[in-house]
């Protein structure tokens, strides 16, 4: 039987009374400060105050415990709108903003379906959002939009990761580096690249993932309304 589906254990008497709820809100705590490495059914339990075998009443496996992480995150995630286009907007600004106050969410994002309520839910509503466009387009089209998502934020994430681990952010880097790159388009051999970097714009991260979203969700109306 699935967590999803498997009943907690009765109500005891104890100091330290648990629950999946509060287990899965102590686990996220430590996500949140320190990452996924940060979180393992001993230090959950040690940050709750009790023995770690109390907590493999309520959770088997550190998997499971993933799995209630992630679906306790997308209850963040609960796309709305008129129509598909501002549907599928706002499941993609939603996940974003959830991967960004806990990043960990960009390390688990895109793995195996997730089948618990709360992300179900969401897929209900994005479902829902895509009345009236036929199964053919919605289907890819939710993928597509997915898998936007989920490259972008895990982009976004490793750059602020990479960042706090050289120190640099990113005007530092690009007045360490940028140099170098004028000595390597001086020579000629990358044309092209060196007019994309001059001439080309210059967008922030929020900029960047919107334009790429109004490109996705362009060519989606485009296959929509031929």
């Amino acid at each position: 039987m699935l967590v999803w589906e498997r009943p907690e254990p009765p109500d005891r008497p104890v100091p330290a009374p648990l629950s999946r709820e509060r287990i899965v809100h102590a686990a996220i705590r430590l996500a949140d400060a320190d990452g996924l490495d940060a979180v393992s059914l001993r230090k959950v339990a040690a940050a709750l105050d009790v023995g770690p075998m109390r907590l493999y009443g309520y959770i088997a496996t550190k998997e499971e415990l993933l799995d209630l992480m992630v679906d306790a995150v997308y209850a963040e995630i609960r796309p709305t709108g008129d129509g598909w286009r501002e549907v599928l907007r706002s499941l993609a600004e939603a996940t974003r903003k959830a991967a960004h106050q806990h990043e960990w969410l960009a390390d688990l994002l895109g793995g195996r379906p997730q089948l618990g309520p709360n992300t179900l839910a969401s897929g209900e509503s994005v479902a829902a959002g895509m009345g009236g466009v036929d199964l053919g387009t919605a289907v890819p089209a939710i993928a597509a939009v997915n898998a936007y998502v989920i490259g972008a934020v895990r982009r976004e994430i490793t750059e602020r990761r990479a960042e706090r681990a050289s120190g640099m952010n990113r005007e530092q880097w690009q007045n360490a580096f940028g140099p170098y790159l004028l000595r390597i388009f001086a020579t000629g051999q990358f044309p092209a690249l060196s007019t994309l970097v001059h001439d080309g714009p210059h967008l922030d991260a929020d900029d960047t993932f919107r334009a790429g979203l109004d490109f996705l969700l362009d060519g989606i109306g485009a296959r929509i309304s031929r």
